[in-house]
């Protein structure tokens, strides 16, 4: 961590399709090598998917999928006295959007089907219907802040 200053929070440009500032954040998610419109191709694809088989708008069934995804705690590392605590955290809503975004995509790496787009929306529409490995990724984030909830006077 810094010492001196606090970092500045970047302004990050909305997409250009929706004119949304959390779906641009979610394309550089999704974007390696620097290929940025590979990224907005492939989400954009998700999501005419999504809402083609989902029957509604896109991006409120992209934002619906990041709020259902969004933890409300989480543990971290404490040591005390010689032992490690995991201790159960309040969630910082920036923060708890990097994470929705980050187990999405990780749980549409993981499935069968072919190609990114195909993958994404099938994992979106997953999280929408209570299933998914995404959904599973928060349930067990909920379930270790849970069973360390006595170790809560431990935070600072």
């Amino acid at each position: 961590m810094a010492r001196r200053r606090v970092a500045i929070k970047r302004k990050i440009q909305p997409d250009s399709r929706y004119n949304d500032e959390s779906l641009a954040k979610f394309i550089n998610h999704i974007m390696s090598c620097g290929k940025k419109s590979v990224a907005e191709s492939i989400v954009y694809n998700a999501l005419d998917k999504l809402s083609h088989r989902a029957k509604g708008e896109a991006l409120v069934l992209f934002k619906k999928v990041l709020d259902r995804l969004r933890p409300p705690v989480e543990v971290k590392s404490r040591r005390v006295g010689g032992a490690t605590y995991q201790v159960p955290v309040d969630v910082r809503p920036a923060r708890g959007m990097t994470l929705a975004m980050r187990w999405l995509i990780s749980a549409s790496k993981k499935r069968m089907e072919k190609g990114m787009s195909a993958r994404l929306a099938a994992e979106m529409l997953d999280v929408l219907e209570g299933r998914g490995g995404s959904l599973k990724q928060l349930e067990t984030v909920i379930a270790m802040a849970k069973a360390n909830q006595a170790f809560t006077h431990f935070r600072w």
